[in-house]
């Protein structure tokens, strides 16, 4: 069967018009970004899910059919948490007296915060929606022209799955404690058979609603059931205020003078932040984003990463940013350590190294945008004390210059800690103990180092801010100078041991053009080699590792590839120094040859150096971010 999947988007229009909910039109009109990502998929398997509709913080997810496999309905829910769909399609919409003829699918669409599916049977249409609500509830609307009442069924219901009903509600429990909730409206009438469920409508009305509620467990069953009812007594009020939320999202983003293609790149980084959204559940104490759902190993919070984050979603969810910046903090260490990553199953949190101190640059760029005193007041006591752990963990030899390290000794923590876990540059450093719960690598980054020395500027605000001094010394001018090697141009790690520079040119000589600490004349000898061909002005520019390096590889992580957080360092660090040009054209150039990134594809973990190929995990949050900033900073 030949599916139309793109729609005209004057198909989506008519669509929102027929179902009574009035939009913003203009630039942020979600509308006009149909197909924002293909998330076609009809599951065949418990755990397989490389990207899916998601929003509002919810753990459950919805694909969209694909080709082969067609079914009437949305795809799940998918447990984003627990890995494995509920069902192939809990809701599948079908006609009693159609015999043997089905629904055949016309039309599928993806805009920002919704799902579209057109089918027919006969000289019959039909249009299935799909809304999160909130984190536990998404809104199924079904319109249809046929006079004759529509029933629902469920598709290929996972077999470990128990139902039960509750009147006009259908209870569906997983071994895993998770819970299912379908609650149709009361002209319904709902029967289980078979280990599965007919509902069927008494009387023909054009216009179904449904609600489909995700549960961790049977403690949220009462307020969230309450909560479906409430929906289904007013559905157009709630799709309303989704409506509102999401072309907030969008007019708080998009800019009035950039070319609609690359409007589609700050809306995909906004969907794929929305979507890796992550409501409090079990260990995780505060709603916060997780890099990707698409990878089950990534469905959790880590450091770095949520500082990332933040300083996007500041520009237009600033307190779901607060609120990921806590979700960290809830785990600060006695000493003042923030841990490496944190989960709903607190056993599998790791507390083995830290990561790259950003955080006072998130908490900054919330405060630019919300004017935020109480906030920065709130996290001002956490942010001294990690900022001085670094100094008391970290410091081998009492310089004043910090090293990357672990809490167990170990290399493997310590190169996670730097967030570059198998950097070249680490491939002869061994381990220095510090103290019994305190290991260094017997080299000091240059990046951490300005990383800190931003910090201290950050906190040396704040504390004026809010009338309480900071008043620890300031290392930044040491920084630049000690890592900067005149010899070559460019900065580089040193050794403990004799202060030798190691010598393997890579993105951590970004930072100090990023956080401002290089002087001019630095930044100036430093584009000798960022507009070099053979190192670092590759086809995407600026890899993790200089391109003639003899151990640069393509795909190895961070020994070659494209992450684009660092290719925004440095871009970012071209505008600091004066080179607003230059930054504009290599940011044209991340834009244009990103594989799939102004199409339907997800954006990705990392992509390729010479070819822009899409590398590890879909749907990632750093990368949208960067891409979000980007977009802002161009032509500034």
């Amino acid at each position: 069967m030949k599916l139309k999947w793109l729609i005209p988007l004057a198909a989506g229009l008519s669509v929102l018009q027929s179902s009574c909910v009035q939009h913003i039109t203009g630039k942020s009109d979600r509308y006009r970004f149909n197909q924002i990502l293909n998330i076609h998929y009809t599951p065949n398997d418990s755990t397989r899910c490389y990207g899916c509709y998601t929003d509002a913080g919810s753990w459950m997810g919805f694909t969209i059919p694909d080709e082969i496999d067609p079914v009437n309905g949305f795809c799940g829910p998918f447990s984003i948490d627990k890995r494995y769909f509920m069902a192939k399609s809990v809701v599948t919409p079908f006609l009693k007296n159609a015999g043997s003829a089905s629904f055949v699918i016309d039309s599928t669409d993806y805009f920002p915060g919704e799902l579209l599916m057109k089918s027919q049977v006969g000289d019959h249409k039909l249009e299935q929606r799909l809304w999160f609500i909130d984190a536990n509830t998404a809104l199924l609307n079904i319109r249809t022209d046929s006079h004759e009442a529509l029933s629902f069924t469920g598709e290929s219901w996972s077999p470990l799955v128990e139902l039960s009903r509750d009147q006009n509600q259908l209870i569906a429990k997983h071994p895993s404690g998770e819970l299912l909730l379908l609650n149709f409206e009361p002209d319904v009438v709902l029967n289980l058979d078979s280990g599965n469920y007919i509902a069927s409508k008494v009387a023909f009305s054009p216009e179904t609603n449904i609600t489909i509620s995700f549960l961790s467990g049977e403690q949220e069953l009462l307020r969230t059931s309450q909560q479906a009812k409430n929906i289904l007594k007013n559905p157009n009020n709630y799709v309303r205020e989704h409506d509102s939320r999401w072309n907030g999202y969008l007019s708080k983003t998009l800019r009035e003078d950039m070319d609609s293609i690359y409007d589609r790149i700050a809306v995909k980084s906004v969907v794929t932040l929305i979507s890796n959204w992550r409501t409090h559940r079990g260990g995780l104490l505060h709603e916060g984003v997780i890099p990707s759902h698409g990878v089950g190993y990534f469905v959790g919070f880590w450091a770095w990463d949520s500082w990332r984050f933040s300083a996007a979603l500041s520009r237009f969810a600033p307190e779901l940013a607060k609120n990921n910046i806590r979700a960290m903090f809830d785990y600060q260490q006695p000493d003042g350590m923030i841990i490496d990553c944190i989960y709903t199953d607190t056993t599998e949190n790791n507390a083995r190294d830290s990561k790259p101190p950003l955080v006072s640059w998130a908490v900054n760029e919330i405060f630019e945008q919300t004017g935020d005193t109480a906030f920065i007041r709130e996290m001002y006591p956490q942010l001294r004390a990690y900022y001085n752990w670094w100094y008391q963990k970290r410091d081998h030899d009492g310089n004043k210059i910090c090293e990357f390290g672990s809490t167990d000794g170990t290399v493997e923590a310590a190169a996670w800690e730097s967030g570059m876990d198998n950097a070249i540059r680490f491939d002869e450093a061994a381990m220095l103990q510090n103290g019994h719960d305190a290991y260094s690598f017997d080299q000091e980054s240059v990046d951490l180092n300005a990383y800190l020395a931003y910090e201290h500027q950050l906190l040396s605000k704040f504390g004026k801010l809010i009338g309480q001094p900071f008043d620890q010394p300031y290392y930044g001018n040491l920084v630049a100078d000690y890592f900067f090697d005149d010899s070559v141009g460019f900065f580089f790690d040193r050794r403990i041991s004799d202060r030798s520079f190691v010598r393997e040119e890579g993105c951590e000589a970004y930072i100090p053009l990023w956080t401002g600490i290089a002087t001019q004349q630095q930044a100036d000898r430093m584009l000798v080699r960022l507009k070099d061909t053979t190192k670092f002005n590759t086809y995407i520019p600026f890899p993790t590792v200089a391109a003639d390096n003899p151990r640069f590889m393509p795909k190895g992580y961070w020994r070659g590839p494209i992450w684009l957080d660092q290719t925004y360092f440095a871009i970012k660090g071209l505008r600091n120094y004066g080179y607003g040009a230059d930054a504009d054209e290599y940011t044209m150039l991340v834009f244009d040859r990103l594989d799939g990134l102004t199409d339907d594809a997800p954006i990705h973990e990392n992509y390729g150096t010479h070819t822009g190929e899409r590398l590890k995990a879909p749907h990632f949050s750093w990368s949208a971010a960067h891409l979000l900033m980007m977009y802002e900073e161009y032509g500034k």
